[in-house]
């Protein structure tokens, strides 16, 4: 859906491309020095972005910790963007969405509302193929909509300075 928009350019970032260990960063990432080359190739990656929309599943009432761990890496390269969430499992992700809300609000992230929960019953064919259903594709298409709106407000917040 993100790629048929002209309003933004999309790309997807798989965590496991960096292979990130477990956070092995002598300092603590609030202060900007990262002296591992993993670290730098992720930095640097989030980075170039504005916005995320965050893609969690539901693991134990709470979000994957290979998703924590690679949020942790890093301080400034999220600090200040917006952030979407879509969040899957047998109730939707929503735990997750609200564990990964409260690790971003710590980050100064800012969210817009709209969360879309996908349900192994019924977004996803024997559990395994992605087969949503109409609510959740408006919700995507409304979550997008407000990361566009907040991108432009905050675009036109900068200029008026």
């Amino acid at each position: 859906m993100a790629a048929r928009r002209n309003d933004a350019t999309y790309e997807v970032v798989d965590i496991a491309d960096y292979a990130l260990p477990h956070l092995d960063e002598p300092v603590p990432p609030r202060a900007g020095h990262y002296s591992h080359p993993h670290t730098q190739a992720w930095a640097q990656k989030i980075s170039a972005f504005d916005a995320y929309v965050f893609v969690t599943p539901e693991y134990n009432a709470s979000v994957p910790g290979v998703l924590k761990n690679a949020i942790d890496f890093l301080y400034a390269e999220w600090n200040g963007k917006a952030a979407g969430f879509v969040g899957y499992g047998i109730q939707g992700g929503t735990r997750a969405v609200e564990h990964l809300r409260q690790v971003l609000s710590d980050l100064e992230v800012v969210d817009v509302p709209t969360t879309v929960a996908l349900t192994l019953a019924d977004d996803f064919q024997e559990h395994i193929h992605f087969t949503p259903s109409t609510a959740p594709t408006k919700n995507v298409a409304l979550l997008l909509d407000e990361l566009a709106a907040h991108l432009a407000q905050s675009k036109r917040a900068e200029h008026a300075h």
